[in-house]
């Protein structure tokens, strides 16, 4: 006979990213978690205290999933791993955005990851005011990117299913002439993927920021990028 792993936070939390990779983010109950353990849930209660931590927890997970910039890394290079990396992460785990939103207590791995992100910035040469401003507007523009791939009508990352819907639209929209000039100019070369959209416009952000970062007056120590 098998001995049972005993239970354990790291466990639990585990367990609870499978129940809500299955289920969505209303399938995470004490009882779901414990099921997926073998184990009744009162057993939980060891070692987490009770559903909010059990959240908060798993709130972690996933900052503790997302790459950060390495410190040797140039602000440029830091920040995009940084957004390729939660956006996959958010993609892969679609009960996450609606977790994090909705916690209010940050763990190690929530507060490792924004001094990262901040700290890159500033050993790139952003003053303090920039940096503020560049991780809200990242942040914004990961967060809805991925927000937008999870409920679109197709595959986001399929071109034939986003034709196809495109192609089903068009009878809808003949009353209104620059939506279906914009429709054909994303669809007509049959490759269209929404995917493959967010490299591009992550560089118009960060072609922007290094824009602002060398104007004059920006207090730049190191505009490694």
């Amino acid at each position: 006979m098998v001995a049972r792993q005993p239970l354990s936070e790291e466990r639990i939390v585990a367990a609870a990213v499978r129940v809500a990779d299955a289920g969505g983010y209303a399938a995470i109950s004490m009882r779901n978690v414990g099921k997926a353990l073998g184990v009744e849930a009162m057993s939980l209660y060891h070692h987490v205290a009770n559903k909010d931590a059990l959240l908060d927890a798993l709130a972690d997970w996933v900052f503790a999933q997302i790459e950060l910039p390495d410190p040797e890394m140039g602000w440029r290079e830091g920040m995009r791993l940084r957004a390729t990396s939660a956006r996959d992460v958010l993609v892969g785990h679609p009960w996450a955005l609606t977790l994090i939103d909705s916690r209010t207590n940050p763990g190690a791995a929530l507060l490792r990851h924004h001094d990262a992100v901040i700290g890159c910035m500033r050993r790139g040469g952003f003053p303090i005011d920039l940096a503020a401003q560049a991780f809200s507007v990242i942040d914004a523009y990961v967060y809805g990117f991925a927000l937008t791939e999870r409920n679109l009508p197709f595959d986001p990352s399929s071109s034939d299913q986003a034709v196809g819907f495109a192609a089903d639209m068009m009878p809808a929209l003949t009353e209104y002439p620059y939506l279906v000039e914009f429709v054909q100019y994303l669809t007509g070369s049959g490759v269209y993927s929404f995917s493959d959209q967010f490299g591009e416009g992550l560089d118009i952000i960060l072609d922007e920021l290094g824009r602002r970062l060398e104007e004059p007056g920006s207090a730049s120590c190191s505009r490694s990028g």
